[in-house]
């Protein structure tokens, strides 16, 4: 097995398991949409997040508050699991790099070509926003307790090559390297931002059609812009545009359609504050850019096992 990066995108590569077990991951700048009660469409790319290895580390820089989404591609299927620091963004349990398969906290990739936030209930997550640590605003300090670590974990694992030597000739054929790091304490993690339409695809293959004994794990590690500059020499991305902007220049969102089934949101969610509702309870100001706004009628996208996204 091999991890890497390259061009802004983690790679996960199992030659041992077949010469085609190819996954890329990349992260998604994206606006943040208000939390105001409303669920709206899918926000657009705005360009990949910088990733650099420093020091054994595999770092991406994010502005407080700033949005994100993570992308997945790849013509192989796997089984994939994300992590905020010590939770599962899939049912908000504890993190464990093994699969669950009675809880089913996993998706599969392609069936599941992006993940935009924490899964609270059937077609809808909460937006990962990026926020600081210590203060009560992120997931995992609110569900996991403890000293929360931030960043953002990923494990894949590849379906078994002869199954893919079996099926592939019947699929169409789709585009097609992330680093062992090891825990240092981080300076960011994802808060619950406002809802989005998204389901998060129920797992169609038989458990034992995943590779168990071969799988990559990594640990990402968000840094604000300060540290980013300190660590990279290099200034990181523009300030983030807000949804009101976006909206007004008149760009799309998007919509998505004809995907697999999508499965119940998870109850460990259900008593996690977003970072509005923090800041609220508080008495904090709001986070700027959270009036409520009417997108365009969003574009459709047609996603099936033989049409890729355009999505970003």
């Amino acid at each position: 097995m091999a991890l890497s990066v390259d061009q802004d995108r983690l790679y996960f590569e199992f030659p041992e398991v077949h010469a085609e077990a190819e996954l890329s991951v990349a992260f998604h700048r994206t606006v943040r949409v208000p939390d105001d009660g409303t669920t709206y469409p899918l926000p657009p790319s705005l360009g990949r997040f910088p990733l650099r290895v420093v020091d054994d580390m595999v770092v991406l820089p994010m502005w407080q508050s700033e949005a994100c989404w993570i992308k997945f591609d790849g013509r192989y299927p796997f089984l994939v699991k994300v992590g905020v620091g010590e939770v599962d963004a899939v049912t908000g349990g504890k993190w464990s790099e093994a699969p669950d398969f009675e809880r089913e906290d996993y998706f599969e990739v392609p069936e599941q070509p992006w993940l935009d936030g924490f899964h609270v209930a059937a077609g809808k997550v909460r937006q990962f926003v990026a926020a600081p640590l210590g203060a009560g605003y992120t997931v995992e300090e609110q569900l996991a307790g403890g000293v929360a670590i931030g960043g953002v974990r990923i494990v894949a694992y590849p379906i078994r090559g002869p199954i893919w030597e079996e099926r592939k000739k019947f699929d169409a054929q789709r585009p097609m390297r992330a680093f062992g790091a090891p825990e240092p304490s981080s300076s960011m993690g994802f808060g619950a931002g406002g809802a989005i339409e998204q389901g998060v695809a129920t797992p169609v293959e038989e458990h034992d059609a995943w590779d168990l004994d071969h799988h990559s794990a990594v640990r990402i590690e968000l840094v604000n812009s300060d540290r980013w500059e300190a660590l990279t020499g290099a200034k990181p991305p523009t300030e983030p545009v807000t949804a009101q902007e976006y909206t007004k220049r008149g760009y799309p969102w998007f919509e998505l359609y004809e995907e697999t089934p999508a499965r119940q949101g998870s109850d460990e969610f259900a008593g996690v504050e977003t970072v509005s509702e923090v800041r609220a309870r508080r008495g904090e100001s709001p986070l700027p850019g959270n009036e409520h706004i009417e997108p365009a009628e969003p574009i459709r996208i047609r996603r099936d096992r033989r049409t890729r996204d355009r999505r970003g």
